[in-house]
């Protein structure tokens, strides 16, 4: 099954967030949208997850056209998400967090079923020693972990994440790294993810989706995005983002190599 974005735009008061965005994943895949602050990417997750409605354009998911959907059904058809600022209950335990979802969503029903769904959301995330923990008092890194396991508590066909490494530093970016890996795996679920992190997206996203000013500035494997000259003057020009990304390169370049070492010696 695949979630499609079809020429969606959206116009707040006469300013245009989007202009004639689309785009498509499938299951079990991990799509990347990059852009400068203002381009529109955080507006596009709120446009499929029918938390604001499109001016223009649609959005599917197989059969289902979810455009005008309010947010909750589209949780139910099967889209789940997290988001920039945490939006977890603070005075609640992670398994009571993690189970509010999990009761809500069609796919877990049955008396006992949200509450063992929800277990093996914690899990997969390596949560299992934060069960009876109050959110509140957890790290920043733990918390962005939470969220993620409420979001996929729901069983959603896909997993939308809008910036998921913010405020993480470089080990819990790497830790988050391999989180989304697993989730990939054990869910088999198609995930969007959205963040400045261009270290993890990099290392991460199979495909690379670039917005500019709320339209589509490229598209790619990391490698050609990397290497697009348009992505270089629009968005990755400064030393910064030069950095992050010949840093990325570096360290797939090496562990390639690792691999490549470890091959042999076997073969050995």
């Amino acid at each position: 099954m695949k979630l499609e974005v079809e020429s969606v735009s959206k116009a707040f008061a006469g300013v245009q967030a989007l202009s004639d965005v689309s785009l498509q994943f499938a299951e079990g895949e991990i799509l990347a949208v990059i852009g400068p602050n203002g381009s529109g990417k955080t507006t596009l997750i709120n446009v499929i997850s029918g938390v604001i409605r499109p001016t223009s354009g649609q959005v599917t998911m197989g059969e289902t056209v979810l455009t005008h959907l309010p947010s909750y059904r589209v949780v139910r058809c099967g889209i789940g998400r997290t988001f920039q600022n945490i939006r977890l209950f603070r005075d609640m335990t992670v398994i009571e967090n993690v189970e509010t979802a999990a009761s809500r969503s069609p796919r877990t029903k049955g008396f006992l079923r949200p509450r063992r769904v929800s277990r093996e959301a914690i899990m997969t995330l390596d949560l299992g020693r934060y069960l009876h923990t109050v959110v509140g008092t957890l790290p920043y890194g733990i918390q962005r972990r939470v969220e993620i396991a409420r979001a996929i508590a729901t069983k959603p066909h896909f997993l939308l994440l809008d910036e998921p490494a913010a405020g993480l530093n470089e080990a819990e970016s790497d830790d988050l790294l391999e989180v989304i890996r697993k989730v990939r795996q054990e869910i088999e679920c198609g995930i969007l993810i959205v963040d400045h992190d261009l270290r993890l997206i990099m290392r991460v996203a199979e495909r690379i989706q670039v917005l500019n000013e709320g339209r589509t500035l490229a598209q790619g494997s990391p490698e050609e995005v990397r290497r697009n000259t348009s992505v270089i003057e629009a968005y990755l020009g400064s030393e910064h983002a030069h950095h992050e990304l010949e840093h990325s390169h570096q360290e797939e370049t090496e562990r390639a190599h690792e691999r490549a070492d470890s091959d042999g010696a076997k073969q050995d």
